[in-house]
């Protein structure tokens, strides 16, 4: 372990820095945004812990929206509508908030940060083995200055789904099938679109066999345990509901515009964000209409110009992750859902022009401050 931190120094000491920095800022607004931002009430409100305090008032906020979901999974298993947010996630807030002496909230926000933390090392040591330092440092800084990137210390999937991600990938070019096929299991039990970390896999094996059919066969058959998390999901689901694809059909419950009967493409997806923003007003709701629809066409670019540059695997997984969302016709969340396409954030990096790099680093970070101060006081982000 000592000669492994020695090894290491240097990349812990910039993986620090940049993650203490981004804290202070988040800790910064939580203090400022309530003098400024009056609180969204409502339908749109901020999490709190009902009639027994049990965590600090302070953080609350780190559980609006999505994470009182979480939090309440948590504590009390599957309520109405809440098996559309998969089980792993509130499953090891569970397992740990004794730890914390019961405060959930207290428990998954260390989660999240901590497997954000770990992920962003993770990320720059994969990094390493395709590029050189100065775009590890450059794709770990635009990924950290991304304006949704507070939700990876918020109480919500991200940071653990990263840490999966880039964890399965970072096993497979080690060759360490076994362990990427275990991270590649628990990545669909997070998120839907972990099953997406197959393709990649075996695109993975394909490139690492050189032509070794027992080696291909073995690594390939490894990499079917990343249906591992989403068939046991479903299979709870048929055993305690009689519908397998719960976590789909609720999915219109929730206000987002999704759809669960169709198929909808991307470019009526487009389309549909053309005319809404035909009648955008100075509601922040619309803020993050627009947010979503800029970050659609963003990271679409991204993908369509990095398949050159960033090894395939990568792209594959982040292509089906980026599509899938948008089949229900809707961008919604699309700014959050884009902060594990990681792939992206290494094109930017890889950028020649300094110039446009500190310009996206800076529009980044001021659209941060405005999507985290909204978020932090009740209204509707990602």
């Amino acid at each position: 372990m000592k000669k492994y931190l020695r090894k290491n120094i240097n990349i812990i000491k910039f993986v620090l820095t940049l993650f203490f920095l981004w804290q202070a800022v988040i800790l910064g607004l939580e203090f400022i945004t309530p003098k400024i931002i009056p609180a969204k009430t409502g339908k749109m409100y901020l999490y709190n812990d009902g009639k027994e305090t049990i965590n600090p008032p302070f953080f609350w906020n780190r559980a609006n929206f999505d994470g009182s979901h979480y939090l309440l999974i948590a504590k009390n298993g599957y309520g109405l509508y809440q098996q559309a947010f998969f089980p792993f996630y509130p499953s090891v807030i569970k397992f740990f908030t004794p730890v914390f002496g019961g405060k959930n909230l207290i428990a998954a926000i260390v989660l999240s940060n901590m497997f954000f933390l770990i992920s962003v090392f993770m990320l720059y040591k994969l990094i390493l083995l395709d590029f050189k330092e100065k775009v590890a440092k450059l794709a770990l800084i635009l990924l950290i200055v991304f304006p949704t990137s507070f939700f990876f210390s918020m109480v919500y999937t991200e940071s653990l789904f990263l840490f999966l991600v880039i964890g399965c990938f970072f096993s497979a070019r080690k060759e360490k099938w076994l362990l990427a096929g275990i991270l590649a299991w628990m990545a669909s039990a997070t998120r839907i679109v972990g099953i997406f970390l197959f393709p990649a896999l075996v695109l993975e094996a394909i490139k690492q066999a050189n032509n070794n059919k027992k080696i291909l066969i073995k690594n390939i058959t490894l990499s079917f345990l990343s249906f591992g998390g989403i068939l046991s999901y479903m299979q709870y689901l048929w055993k305690n509901y009689h519908d397998a694809l719960l976590f789909f059909n609720v999915q219109p419950y929730f206000g987002a515009g999704r759809s669960n009967t169709k198929i909808i493409l991307l470019y009526q997806v487009f389309y549909r964000y053309l005319k809404m923003i035909l009648t955008t007003t100075s509601d922040p709701l619309y803020f993050a209409v627009w947010m979503e629809l800029l970050c659609a066409v963003l990271f679409l670019l991204l993908l369509l110009f990095s398949y050159k540059k960033i090894r395939t695997s990568y792209l594959v997984f982040s292509f089906f992750a980026y599509i899938t969302p948008t089949l229900t016709g809707t961008f919604s969340s699309m700014p959050r859902y884009c902060l594990i396409l990681f792939p992206c954030f290494i094109y930017l990096a890889n950028l020649n022009n300094s110039l446009i790099r500190k310009i996206i680093i800076a529009v980044f970070a001021a659209l941060f401050a405005v999507s985290c101060s909204f978020f932090l006081r009740g209204y509707w982000i990602s």
